[in-house]
């Protein structure tokens, strides 16, 4: 509650609390790469996506505290977590951002919508932070409501259909232990992700309660039989139900709010018996994070 407090107090003390907003819970690094990487760094856009200076990045700090100190030149607020949940967010004003010398120079984009990148959340942590960002907001005796356009999640998951690095995109999350599914219609799809190096796909996702107590059996009965669940991961359901709250029964957001999730696969259970919990973005990581991040500002930047 706190931290949603935060957030909304930031958003209206700068003026943006009535802009259309985009929500995307993410790592901290992939949006404001793509958008200031370039610029920050005196690289020319190539023509398609230049993987590799992601890749150069991950790995050295003095490029990323570049590329942090000239975002926030170019207005990036960043909001370092003081509520305890550990969460840091950071708020992108697009109306003053210049696309042409990023990977988004062909987009026609004028809007003055505001992207909100908000870190990892945990398991059912999701759904807390979900549910408080998505209530109206009392600023100067005023009640508010968010004006989320567009809600974006992405993160890692472990794989039952294929390998490290691939791409999931769920069609709904089965939430392990209880009778509770959440179907909706995910705005990134399939073809989004056609690309000769990684392989992506659709399904049903498991969210699970805890990593390490997976069962092979019970993995393997979820990927064969009819629920041919794709992947594993622990915050889908939270998220969604949050979301579903908001828009269609306590009517906080719009209705037809667009939603998306995709994944990249940081292990496959049934083959490594290690979890999602063990190890960090690596190489193989780059590539899709950066993939899907360009689906989700594409969409953004289309939804005009």
């Amino acid at each position: 509650e706190k931290w949603a407090h935060k957030v909304k107090e930031v958003l209206a003390q700068n003026d943006l609390h009535m802009r259309p907003l985009h929500i995307i819970s993410a790592n901290m690094h992939s949006v404001k790469n793509m958008l200031f990487a370039n610029d920050a760094l005196g690289k020319k856009q190539k023509d398609g996506v230049d993987y590799s200076l992601y890749e150069e990045i991950s790995n050295k700090k003095t490029l990323q505290d570049k590329i942090l100190d000239y975002s926030l030149q170019q207005g990036l607020i960043y909001i370092d977590d003081q509520s305890g949940s550990n969460i840091d967010v950071q708020i992108i004003d697009l109306s003053k951002i210049d696309l042409k010398n990023s990977p988004f120079a062909h987009t026609e984009f004028t809007g003055d919508d505001v992207v909100l990148v908000f870190d990892y959340a945990f398991g059912e942590q999701a759904f807390e932070v979900m549910d408080e960002l998505l209530r109206p907001y009392d600023f100067n005796s005023e009640v508010y409501t968010m004006k989320v356009n567009s809600i974006h999640i992405m993160g890692k998951a472990g794989i039952l259909t294929g390998g490290k690095g691939d791409i999931m995109i769920p069609t709904s999350h089965i939430f392990e232990g209880t009778a509770d599914n959440y179907i909706f219609d995910n705005a990134l799809k399939l073809e989004d992700f056609v690309d000769e190096d990684l392989k992506a796909y659709e399904g049903p996702m498991i969210t699970v309660l805890g990593t390490s107590l997976q069962n092979k059996d019970i993995l393997t009965y979820f990927m064969t039989t009819s629920w041919k669940a794709i992947g594993l991961e622990m915050e889908g359901a939270h998220y969604q139900k949050a979301i579903q709250v908001a828009s269609k029964i306590r009517k906080h957001i719009s209705e037809d709010v667009t939603v998306s999730y995709s994944y990249y696969a940081s292990d496959n259970p049934l083959e490594t018996g290690s979890t999602l919990s063990s190890g960090g973005l690596g190489l193989t990581g780059v590539k899709p994070t950066y993939l899907i991040t360009l689906r989700i500002l594409e969409h953004i930047f289309k939804s005009k």
